[in-house]
C-alpha cells in the first residue's frame, strides 16, 4: 500500500440509531474511539436505507444495487459471484477483511480474510 492511498475502515452496525454515537450528538453514550474516526475520517450525515431488513440491506451496501437487482429482496442467499465493493478494492490493490456479522447465507467473497 502506498502512502498516497488512504486506509479504508467501513463500520456497519445492525439496528443502530445514529444518535447512539456521540459524534452524531448523543448526550447519553460516549464513543470516543468512533468519534475520533469520524473526526479524522468521514462522518456520513445524509444516508438513507433502501431496505430496512438486515440481509437485503447488507447486499445493497456490498453491491451498490437495489434489492430487486442484486437478487436479495428478502432473506435470500447472496450470490457471491456478484461484483462487490470488496472485489473493487481488491482490484485496486487493497487487502480486504470482513469481521463480524455477515448474515447473507453464503461465505464472504472478495475478502482476503474473514471471521464471521
Amino acid at each position: 500500500m502506498t502512502a498516497d492511498r488512504p486506509n479504508i475502515i467501513f463500520i456497519m452496525s445492525d439496528d443502530h440509531a445514529a444518535h447512539a454515537i456521540s459524534a452524531y450528538g448523543s448526550r447519553i453514550n460516549r464513543t470516543p474511539h468512533l468519534d475520533r474516526l469520524a473526526r479524522e475520517g468521514m462522518l456520513m450525515q445524509n444516508v438513507f436505507a433502501t431496505n430496512s431488513i438486515c440481509t437485503p440491506s447488507r447486499a445493497t451496501i456490498l453491491t451498490g444495487q437495489y434489492s430487486h437487482l442484486n437478487g436479495v429482496p428478502v432473506f435470500n442467499r447472496f450470490d457471491s459471484s456478484r461484483q462487490t465493493v470488496a472485489h473493487l478494492l481488491q482490484g485496486g490493490g487493497y487487502h480486504t477483511a470482513m469481521i463480524g456479522k455477515w448474515h447473507l447465507g453464503s461465505d464472504p467473497a472478495g475478502f482476503d480474510h474473514w471471521e464471521i
